[in-house]
């Protein structure tokens, strides 16, 4: 389940950390990661927000990369987050956002209270290419997923029609509104690629929880493993 604050440009108002927490509990999921858009820095307040409740929440980002494709790069700690973050700041144009297009793009505390505005504009891609962004995830030792890859917008299949052969994926993801086996039919390519079904969350109510996955903690190594269906971890998809 991959989240969006009120950090994302396309992020609704009510995204801040108390009520994403309370959404996630209330569907009664146990893991999500905050996957602002090419942004990091409300991570942390939700991960305030969760301590005590039984949420985990993983650090991560979508990244969107030069070739407009949108990957979900998710992390153990925020410092591994933080060195991405360098990497994606040094690769965006440098574009003032404009909120009465885009949104608003606010960095808030965990209650939600207000600390700042982000101007830069987050909704655009990165000079980083697919394989560059692949590669600086895994050296952190994160884990990359091409996000919706169904999609015609900022999707991986659509846009570049293939999956790169000089890039060996761990996972792709697809959107909720497709099954995966009319996925692997419509795209063999991905047939024996781990498929997980998009949780992308840019309101409270979409929220869904199809995805489970079978660990013993909420770390990027067993997620790893569940993806490969090894040690008795395994990934469960249940599709709407």
């Amino acid at each position: 389940m991959h989240v969006h604050t009120v950090l994302s440009p396309c992020g609704d108002i009510e995204m801040i950390p108390p009520l994403i927490v309370e959404a996630a509990i209330e569907k009664g999921i146990q893991l999500i990661a905050i996957t602002d858009h090419n942004a990091s820095a409300n991570i942390w307040a939700v991960q305030k927000a969760a301590e005590g409740t039984g949420l985990s929440v993983l650090p991560g980002m979508e990244l969107q990369t030069a070739e407009d494709i949108h990957c979900l790069c998710l992390f153990d700690t925020l410092e591994q987050i933080e060195m991405l973050q360098h990497d994606v700041d040094t690769n965006l144009p440098a574009l003032e956002n404009r909120p009465d297009f885009f949104g608003e793009q606010f960095v808030v505390d965990p209650t939600g209270d207000f600390i700042r505005r982000e101007h830069r504009l987050l909704l655009t891609s990165t000079r980083l290419t697919l394989k560059q962004a692949f590669q600086r995830v895994l050296e952190l030792g994160g884990l990359f997923i091409p996000a919706h890859i169904n999609r015609q917008a900022f999707g991986l299949m659509p846009t570049l029609g293939l999956i790169p052969p000089d890039i060996d994926l761990e996972a792709v993801e697809i959107s909720r509104h497709m099954k995966i086996s009319d996925a692997q039919k419509k795209y063999p390519q991905i047939t024996n690629i781990p498929t997980i079904q998009s949780g992308d969350v840019h309101y409270l109510e979409d929220f869904l929880g199809t995805t489970y996955f079978k660990i013993a903690h909420p770390t990027i190594a067993e997620l790893r493993m569940a993806l490969k269906n090894q040690n008795g971890r395994m990934v469960l998809i249940q599709e709407q």
